[in-house]
């Protein structure tokens, strides 16, 4: 083998490696494989908790509704937020945190990531991360990527940030024009269970216009059968999610 051909498998060989590196820990994407396998990836803690998550604001248009229904049931939750929202709306940042919620991170932006891109992710990470510190005045303890796809680099961010990784086990696909109250309350109660997290969003930023009204209104109800099953509701800083 002649020494360009022997560089060149090398190279690529290379190349596979850091790409199946980034692509493997996308598969804990699908649920049945991370409940069962990543138990504390998917968000399973305390038998007799559920953890309340919002993603995608904070947004003017919706986030103080649901902080005024959550003051309502006297229900705490964990928001993670978007940096690049955080940064036009830190009022609510701060009020999210004043009214004794926590703030968590999602990624600066909401942008897919089909390739590797170590230096950016950990700048984003680590960039979103200092603001939420800034405004709650502690450091966040999680971190959410966008869409659920936990890439290689975006694991490595994480750590590097500080920050635990934590999907959910349970979601109201409440992000599309179809989602109604009753979708969002049965699409929930379909996979939640003692020792749960449940994946809710605060804003239609990323979603169909006015789905974040669907899931606002879902909220009571879907409080309320928790408790009558025996299940305190809060955010994931009480959840007991083991390592």
């Amino acid at each position: 083998m002649t020494r360009p051909a022997a560089a060149g498998r090398a190279a690529a060989a290379v190349t596979a490696a850091v790409l199946a590196g980034h692509v493997v820990p996308a598969a804990t994407w699908l649920p049945r494989l991370r409940r069962v396998c990543f138990p504390s990836l998917a968000g399973i803690g305390r038998p007799d908790h559920v953890a309340l998550t919002f993603d995608d604001g904070p947004d003017p248009r919706s986030t103080a509704a649901f902080l005024d229904v959550l003051d309502a049931l006297d229900t705490k939750a964990t928001f993670f937020v978007l940096g690049e929202s955080l940064a036009r709306a830190r009022h609510l940042g701060r009020e999210i945190a004043a009214r004794g919620h926590e703030l968590a991170v999602h990624g600066w932006t909401h942008e897919p990531r089909l390739l590797p891109a170590p230096v950016a992710e950990a700048a984003a990470i680590a960039r979103t991360a200092a603001a939420v510190e800034n405004l709650a005045g502690a450091p966040p303890l999680w971190y959410r990527p966008p869409f659920g796809v936990l890439t290689g680099d975006r694991l490595l961010a994480a750590r590097a940030a500080g920050l635990r990784p934590v999907l959910w086990s349970a979601w109201g696909r409440d992000w599309t024009a179809a989602a109604t109250p009753a979708s969002v309350l049965a699409a929930t109660r379909a996979d939640l269970r003692g020792g749960g997290t449940v994946l809710l969003h605060d804003s239609d930023s990323r979603s169909a216009p006015g789905c974040w009204r669907a899931t606002l209104a879902a909220l009571p109800a879907l409080v309320a059968g928790c408790r009558s099953a025996g299940l305190a509701v809060g955010p994931l800083r009480e959840h007991g999610i083991g390592r």
